[in-house]
């Protein structure tokens, strides 16, 4: 199941549960409508709620990007999921966006909104 809520170029996608191809699907009429009216756009998602998602999903989700490779600015993903995190490094080969790691939902959403991305405690 995902909740998802559009403003400006941000758009903010939650899983909840298992991920499934008909989830995906809204996403990606989500983004489109996104990119129509307002050009690159941002991406929020949270999948700190996320238990599974099936092959399907990811073998869309690869699919989508490649073509959509150009059309996103930030995209920012909250999980604490080391697989998760893995496939974000590998979208990188296949997009132009800006994607970062986060464990806090403030300082992503800020981030993927325009900000600066928070400096490392030192």
């Amino acid at each position: 199941m995902i909740s998802l809520t559009m403003q400006n170029n941000v758009i903010a996608v939650t899983v909840m549960g298992v991920f499934t191809l008909d989830d995906y699907k809204e996403f990606e009429q989500a983004v489109c409508y996104g990119i129509r009216f307002q050009g690159t756009v941002n991406l929020l998602f949270d999948l700190r709620d996320m238990i599974s998602y099936s092959v399907d999903v990811a073998w869309e989700e690869l699919k989508f990007s490649r073509a959509h490779k150009n059309d996103f600015g930030r995209i920012a993903i909250l999980t604490g999921d080391q697989w998760i995190a893995w496939s974000m490094w590998i979208n990188r080969m296949f997009m132009s966006a800006d994607i970062h790691l986060f464990d806090d939902i403030e300082a992503a959403q800020a981030w993927v909104a325009g900000g600066e991305l928070p400096q490392p405690a030192t």
